[in-house]
């Protein structure tokens, strides 16, 4: 199989940011899904340390770097339409700040959805916890 170099222009979209799925380089486990800028972009580049935008702080942040928790990424990929990355990564620790190794730990088993007042509703889902944390936040996060 041949590969060609190409230019591809990334969609940041209007608010700037676009998907990152982070995924286990190894074992294919998705990990986390975050938002990345221009700049996370560029520093996960040169860095090859996992990049994103805390879109709560409005900064930028590198993964683990107060928890110890670090991507190491071999590989970014972007999708057929230029809107969505992904980080194939050696996770360090836990991906989750919940304490999971991955932020999808659990299974939904049941929805639900309520109307609301004003035409808006509400979706619940019931949900089973896949597996054990990885390490207690209250410990890492203080």
């Amino acid at each position: 199989m041949s590969s060609t170099a190409e230019g591809v222009e990334v969609d940041f979209g209007d608010d700037g940011l676009v998907p990152a799925v982070a995924q286990d380089a190894d074992t294919g486990e998705v990990l986390m899904l975050a938002y990345v800028d221009e700049e996370a972009l560029a520093r996960t580049h040169e860095t090859g340390r996992a990049h994103y935008h805390s879109r709560s702080r409005d900064e930028l942040w590198e993964k683990g770097a107060s928890s110890g928790h670090t991507q190491e990424v071999r590989e970014v990929r972007v999708d057929c339409d230029a809107d969505t990355l992904l980080y194939l990564v050696d996770q360090t620790g836990g991906a989750c700040h919940t304490g999971y190794r991955s932020c999808f730990h659990r299974t939904v088993d049941g929805v639900s959805v309520s109307d609301e007042n004003g035409g808006s509703s509400t979706v619940t889902v019931d949900v089973d916890v896949d597996g054990e944390r990885v390490f207690d936040p209250e410990d890492v996060y203080e």
